[in-house]
């Protein structure tokens, strides 16, 4: 990475000597007639985080940025020029049939040892970051009862527990008025199974129902499961009631309470940093993403894949353009065709509406300088290291192997969130450009800021600043090691994350291919 040094001097970061473009760096961006250090000169104003051309390109060139390919010029751009979306035209997606399949497997890094957190140890052998009582539900119907009932616990029960760190309803908009044996119902159906399972709920949620919806609380709690203890009372249908809305309440109230008193007599201990579950995020996502946060979380991904830890990436639409560079590095060929097995399904459910992978892009991502979806795919992927890749999980699947895991999930953030719940996640790490508040009530959320400018203007809720390093403040390992460790002080209780602070939980949101009737 080729960065200008001077901090009051014009600034722009070139991180392949392949690339023709370069990314401006000086907040408030560069005036007409800025000289950089290199000899290049602005033509014209260019914002903070556009793309200026290095070289002169002619209609039909390639743009290169990240040493490949993300658009073709549609008109000259002269040296100097702001390279704006409406100049490129995108590329075609690489076809699936003729991908490099784990034909370039990292070799396998050196162990990191000697590393933990502490932990709550569950039945199931799953450990949590968090120690929360969870009330899931078969419909939506009941949401509004429950949140009634969470409301109560929280502050007439809660208070007696204190080992117990809070309550969670877990509503959802499925459970009746659907397909439900329809052919990918079976998406939202293990969601929702998976999401009670979660680590940080003990591994085992109560279930709240209506009585008549079409998902049972059978479907989300197995009796045959050996993972779940269904020794103790777990389960309440509002239709049971004789005598209306209060007893509701008091009903899900002494539910709880049995489970409270359990949960409450769980203590952290130490446990190996092989025990954790990351699942990682962009959100917001500007040019900077791609130079400072997700390369800062892929050394650290690495480090925790070293540790033995269990990694996850996800969002489909936001590796599909760089795919090649992930089947080429999957562990086997299993590995690599289960990768290309989720992008083909994914390119027909988009194909379906109409759609495909260019509709990911918003106009905030556009705002911070990424042209198209091809580009930010090659900014999102860096945030998996470098690292080989060891499983892939289909939308609401639980994991089932520690390493570097692909969590096929859209790219929406709250259902790419849901998912990776799901999947067992008990620590989520989310990178931003533009910002945004998100988090999550079931698994602490690390917010993490492209640009320094931002984590100066949100210090309430940013929890790292990334962007230190295109300030050269700090190098990429650097920050990846301030992450690794922040991961296990997070994990532990030790520091608690600012969405944690606030209480700023968004709402879990199922992914459902499937019709509603």
């Amino acid at each position: 990475m080729q960065l200008i040094p001077h901090q009051d001097s014009p600034r722009h970061i070139r991180l392949n000597e392949a690339d023709n473009v370069a990314v401006i760096v000086n907040d408030g961006g560069v005036p007409a007639g800025a000289r950089f250090e290199d000899g290049l000169v602005a033509l014209e104003p260019i914002p903070q985080s556009h793309k200026v051309a290095l070289a002169d390109l002619a209609t039909g060139q390639p743009v290169i940025r990240y040493g490949q390919v993300i658009g073709y010029a549609l008109e000259p751009i002269a040296r100097g020029s702001w390279v704006r979306e409406a100049q490129l035209r995108m590329p075609s997606a690489p076809p699936l049939d003729s991908l490099p399949m784990a034909d370039a497997v990292p070799a396998r890094l050196e162990p990191l040892q000697g590393y933990s957190f502490e932990g709550y140890r569950n039945a199931d052998g799953s450990v949590g970051t968090r120690n929360i009582l969870g009330i899931t539900t078969t419909v939506q119907c009941v949401a509004g009862v429950l949140e009634h009932a969470v409301a109560r616990i929280r502050s007439e029960l809660l208070p007696r527990y204190p080992n117990v760190d809070d309550v969670v309803a877990l509503t959802h908009s499925y459970g009746c008025g659907v397909a439900i044996t329809a052919k990918d119902a079976y998406i939202p159906i293990r969601t929702v199974r998976n999401l009670a399972r979660n680590p940080n709920l003990g591994g085992e949620a109560l279930v709240i129902g209506l009585g008549c919806e079409k998902l049972q609380a059978e479907q989300v709690m197995h009796e045959d499961d050996a993972s779940v203890d269904l020794s103790e009372p777990w389960l309440y249908r509002l239709q049971e009631s004789s005598t209306g809305f209060g007893e509701m309440i008091e009903q899900i109230m002494a539910l709880a309470e049995t489970r409270l008193r359990k949960l409450d007599r769980r203590r952290r201990e130490t446990v190996p940093a092989s025990e954790l579950i990351l699942g990682m995020q962009c959100g917001g996502s500007d040019a900077f993403s791609g130079i400072t946060a997700n390369p800062a979380l892929g050394f650290a991904s690495d480090l925790l894949i070293r540790a033995g830890a269990t990694v996850m990436f996800s969002e489909v639409t936001e590796v599909r353009d760089a795919i090649y560079m992930l089947t080429a590095r999957a562990e086997t060929p299993v590995v690599a065709q289960a990768l290309v097995r989720e992008m083909d399904w994914y390119d027909r459910y988009l194909a379906r509406g109409a759609a495909d992978r260019s509709a990911n892009t918003t106009p905030g991502n556009k705002k911070g300088g990424l042209s198209n979806i091809v580009e930010k795919s090659l900014g999102s992927i860096v945030k998996s290291g470098s690292s080989a890749i060891n499983g892939v999980l289909g939308p609401g699947e639980r994991y089932n192997r520690k390493g570097l895991i692909y969590c096929a999930t859209p790219a929406s953030d709250f259902v790419c969130g849901t998912l990776q719940l799901a999947a067992g996640m008990n620590l989520h790490v989310f990178t931003t450009g533009r910002g945004t508040p998100y988090g999550l009530a079931m698994a602490p959320v690390v917010k993490v800021s492209t640009r320094t400018e931002l984590a100066e203007r949100w210090p309430d809720l940013i929890d790292i600043d990334a962007g230190r390093i295109a300030a050269g403040r700090a190098s990429i390992e650097e920050l990846g090691w301030e992450l690794f460790h922040y991961y296990l002080d997070v994990a532990s209780g030790r520091t608690r994350t600012w969405a944690e602070r606030h209480r700023l939980h968004n709402d879990i949101v199922l992914f459902n291919p499937a019709p509603v009737t």
